[in-house]
C-alpha cells in the first residue's frame, strides 16, 4: 500500500467506552502506518458502509457466546466491515482493538487480518506494586522512587503498559495508606498534611484510580495490620504508629481499632473507582493468638466496609501463623457480595524458582533448616466464600532484563485449578519506577525501570490472559523494536538464559525476601542452610551445605551419600550434575545466539545491545552456577572421601567461576551503577558485581585449605 496515498476508511466504534477510547489510540496508529486515513466516528453516527466496526453488546450468536473480557475479530462475508471486533463488555472490545491493531502491524493490511478470538484463562491478572510512602521495606530502596511516583505520567506509563499486556487490576501496598489519602472524619490528628498537601495527595489517588477504570483495570488498597499513622501513635502513645520492618506487638486497644474501622469505610465512601482493599494481619500482632487477629479483622476491617455505602471487593492474605479453618469461617461469615481472594505466596517469596508449589508463607516454629509446610486446607476443600489467587513474588532479579515463556505457561498449566482466580506479580524489596540502576547513556532510552524490563510484564500479562499465546506474538514485538530477522533468536536468546535464576533459587533453597538474591548470587539472611557469617555472598561452603526448594531436585550432600553408598535416587530426580549440565548447555547456546544477533545486518536500535549485554549476563552467570555446582560436588566429595584428583577438580572449577565472575563483571560494569539492594534494621547493602569478586576468589581458597 501506497503510503503517500492512504485509503480512506471508516471505523466506527462506542464513544461511551474509556477503554475502548484508549485501544482506539493504537488502533489509529497502526492504521496510519498500514496506509489507512481513518475517520473515527461513534457508531450511533456513523454512515451506513464502514470498513471496521468495534462493537459492545448485542443479542445475536455472534455475542452470546463470548466470555467476560473475551473478544471476536470477525471478518466481512463478501461486503463490510472488513473487520469487525465484538465483546460483551469494555475489557473484550479494549483487548480486542489491541490485537486487531497488533495483527495489522504484524500482516500490514486488514485484508491479511485473520479471524481470531481472545478469552481470559484467568480472570484475576494483577499487577503488586508497593508504594514508596509508608513502605513496609525501608531506607533508600523506597525512597528514592518518591517523586517518580507522584508523577501522573509515571502511573499513565504503568498503566498503559498494564492494559497493553491485559494485566486488570493494579494493588497498591503500604503499611497504613489513610493518612495519605484522607483527613479522618473521626480523628483528625492522624493525618500529618495541611489542607492544600492533603488536597494534592487526594488528587493523585482519584487520577491513579480514574485512570486504571479507563483502561478497565480494577484499583485496589492493600496494608499490613496493626497500624496507625505516626502523628496519631504520637497523639495516642501506641506502638502502632511506629513502623516496623518484620514481625513486632501491636496495639489492640480498641481506640486503634475504632480508628482502623473507621478509616476503612471511610476509604470506600471517598474514592469512587476504588474497586477493593486488601489486608495482610500478622506484622504487628505477635501479641495475639490466631484467633485473636482473624476476630480483629473481622471486627475492624469487614465491619469498616460493611458500613460503607457500596459494596467492594476484598483481598484476604493468606496468615502466615493462622489456622486456615479460621479465615474459612471467617470469610463464610462475613457473606460479602463482592468476589474474596485469599492471596497465597507461592513458594514464598521467590515464586521465579519452581512451577511446583514446594513451600508457602509460614512463620510457625519448627527446627532450623526445616521448610515450612504447605497447608492445602485453604483450597481442599475447595472453597465457598473465596478463591484463590498465588502471588509470585519476584526477589531474585532487580536489574537484568528476564523472559521465559515457557517457565511462565507451565507455572499456570499446574496451578490454575478450579479454585485460583488468578495471579499476583510483583515485589516487596523492588519499585519499578525511577530508573536508578542503569548510568546515563545514549542507549537509555526508557524512563522508568519497569519500561526496561519490558519483556517481562509482557510475558506475564499476555499468558496470564492466554497462556496459548505462541511465541510468535513476542517476537513480533522484538522485531518491531528492533527490526526484522532478530526476533526468534533473540526471545530463544531470552528463554535460555533466563532459566539461571530459577534454578538457582529451585536449587537453593530461600524464604522470606532477603534470603536469596539469584542475580547477584546474594543470601544476606540464610534460611536453609548453613550460614558462615562471612558475607551476603554465597559462599561455597553455604552453597553445599543447603537444602533445595524443588522436591525433584537433590542437594550435594544427599547426591555425593547416594553415590558413595551405592543408593538409587526415586525417578525423575534432578542431580546436581545433571543441573549443572543443563545450565551450561543452555547458557552457551545463549551466548551463540548473542554472538549471532550482535552479527545481523542492518541499523538496530541502540537498546538493543543493551537487552543483548544483559542476556550475554545471565549466560555467564548460568556457567557460574554450572561450575560451582560442580566445584561444590567435587570438594564435598574429597571432604568425605579424599582423593587429591577430586580436590584438584573442585579447585578448577572453582577458578573457571572466577573467569565467569569476571566476564559478568566486565558487561555490567559499563552500564550498571552500584544500587542500593536493602536497607535493613540499621544495616544497609549496596549492590554491584564487582564488589563480590573477592568472595569468588575466597570459594578457591576454601576448596584449596581443604
Amino acid at each position: 500500500m501506497d503510503p503517500s496515498s492512504p485509503t480512506p476508511i471508516v471505523v466506527a466504534h462506542p464513544a461511551h467506552s474509556p477503554p475502548v477510547y484508549f485501544a482506539m489510540v493504537a488502533l489509529e496508529q497502526a492504521l496510519r502506518q498500514a496506509g489507512y486515513a481513518a475517520r473515527l466516528v461513534d457508531h450511533f453516527q456513523a454512515p451506513r458502509k464502514v470498513q471496521v466496526s468495534i462493537r459492545i453488546g448485542g443479542f445475536d450468536r455472534q455475542v452470546r457466546d463470548i466470555p467476560a473480557e473475551g473478544y471476536r475479530l470477525l471478518r466481512g462475508q463478501g461486503g463490510l466491515p472488513w473487520v469487525s471486533v465484538v465483546a460483551r463488555d469494555d475489557a473484550g472490545a479494549m483487548y480486542g482493538t489491541l490485537e486487531l491493531a497488533e495483527q495489522l502491524r504484524r500482516r500490514g493490511s486488514l485484508e491479511a487480518v485473520p479471524e481470531t478470538q481472545g478469552a481470559a484463562r484467568l480472570g484475576f491478572r494483577a499487577l503488586k506494586f508497593n508504594l514508596p510512602w509508608s513502605s513496609y521495606r525501608m531506607g533508600e530502596p523506597m525512597t528514592l522512587h518518591m517523586e517518580t511516583c507522584r508523577q501522573h505520567a509515571f502511573w499513565l506509563a504503568l498503566l498503559d503498559m498494564m492494559a497493553v499486556n491485559r494485566f486488570n487490576a493494579l494493588t497498591l501496598w503500604n503499611l497504613h495508606p489513610f493518612p495519605y489519602m484522607f483527613r479522618s472524619r473521626e480523628f483528625p490528628e492522624a493525618c500529618p498534611f495541611n489542607d492544600e498537601e492533603m488536597k494534592q495527595w487526594q488528587a493523585l489517588f482519584r487520577f491513579i484510580f480514574r485512570a486504571a477504570r479507563e483502561r478497565a483495570i480494577e484499583p485496589y488498597v492493600v496494608w499490613w495490620n496493626i497500624f496507625v499513622s505516626p502523628s496519631f501513635g504520637q497523639a495516642h502513645n501506641s506502638v502502632s504508629g511506629v513502623p516496623t520492618d518484620g514481625i513486632a506487638p501491636g496495639d489492640t486497644s480498641e481506640l486503634v481499632a475504632r480508628y482502623n474501622r473507621q478509616c476503612v469505610t471511610q476509604l470506600i465512601d471517598e474514592y469512587d473507582d476504588l474497586a477493593g482493599i486488601g489486608v495482610s494481619l500478622g506484622e504487628r500482632m505477635s501479641n495475639m493468638t490466631p484467633e485473636q487477629r482473624q476476630r480483629w479483622i473481622e471486627d475492624v476491617v469487614i465491619a469498616g466496609m460493611k458500613a460503607a455505602r457500596r459494596p467492594v471487593k476484598f483481598i484476604h492474605r493468606a496468615p502466615f501463623t493462622a489456622d486456615p479453618v479460621l479465615l474459612r469461617q471467617a470469610l463464610d461469615r462475613a457473606q460479602l457480595t463482592e468476589a474474596v481472594y485469599v492471596e497465597y505466596k507461592f513458594n514464598w517469596s521467590h515464586g521465579h524458582s519452581t512451577a511446583t508449589l514446594a513451600i508457602t508463607h509460614d512463620v510457625s516454629p519448627r527446627p532450623p533448616g526445616t521448610p515450612p509446610k504447605i497447608d492445602d486446607r485453604y483450597w481442599n476443600p475447595p472453597p465457598a466464600s473465596y478463591r484463590m489467587a498465588w502471588m509470585v513474588r519476584n526477589e531474585d532479579f532487580f536489574i537484568l532484563r528476564w523472559g521465559e515463556p515457557s517457565f511462565i505457561r507451565q507455572h499456570i498449566a499446574r496451578n490454575s485449578h478450579d479454585y485460583v482466580a488468578g495471579y499476583f506479580v510483583g515485589s516487596e524489596g523492588y519499585v519499578p519506577a525511577r530508573e536508578y540502576a542503569h548510568v546515563a547513556h545514549p542507549h537509555r532510552t526508557w524512563t522508568y525501570a519497569f519500561q526496561r524490563q519490558w519483556l517481562f510484564y509482557m510475558l506475564w500479562g499476555r499468558l496470564l490472559y492466554d497462556p496459548a499465546t505462541p511465541d510468535a506474538v513476542f517476537e513480533a514485538e522484538l522485531e518491531r523494536r528492533y527490526g526484522a530477522g532478530v526476533g526468534r533468536d533473540m526471545l530463544a536468546a531470552y528463554a535460555l538464559a533466563s532459566r539461571m535464576p530459577l534454578r538457582l533459587a529451585s536449587f537453593h533453597g530461600a524464604t522470606w525476601d532477603y534470603t536469596l538474591y539469584s542475580e547477584g548470587f546474594l543470601a544476606p539472611y540464610p534460611s536453609l542452610g548453613l550460614n558462615d557469617g562471612a558475607s551476603p555472598f554465597i559462599s561455597i561452603d553455604e552453597f553445599i551445605d543447603h537444602r533445595t526448594l524443588d522436591p525433584a531436585m537433590v542437594n550435594i550432600p544427599d547426591y555425593v551419600k547416594a553415590l558413595a553408598d551405592g543408593t538409587a535416587l526415586p525417578d525423575g530426580s534432578i542431580t546436581p550434575p545433571a543441573l549443572a549440565d543443563a545450565s551450561e548447555a543452555d547458557s552457551r547456546q545463549a551466548l551463540r545466539l548473542v554472538q549471532r544477533l550482535r552479527g545481523t545486518p542492518g541499523q538496530r536500535p541502540a537498546e538493543f545491545d543493551c537487552e543483548l549485554d544483559d542476556l550475554e549476563t545471565w549466560a555467564h552467570l548460568g556457567l557460574y552456577l554450572a561450575d560451582k555446582i560442580r566445584g561444590g560436588v567435587a570438594l564435598h566429595t574429597y571432604r568425605t572421601r579424599g582423593g587429591e584428583a577430586v580436590k584438584e577438580s573442585a579447585v578448577a572449577a572453582l577458578q573457571r567461576c572466577v573467569g565467569h565472575w569476571n566476564n559478568v563483571c566486565r558487561i555490567t560494569g559499563g552500564h550498571y551503577q552500584p544500587v542500593p539492594y536493602f536497607q535493613r534494621q540499621g544495616v544497609s547493602l549496596m549492590f554491584a558485581w564487582g564488589d563480590w569478586t573477592d568472595q569468588v576468589e575466597r570459594d578457591v581458597q576454601i576448596a584449596m585449605n581443604a
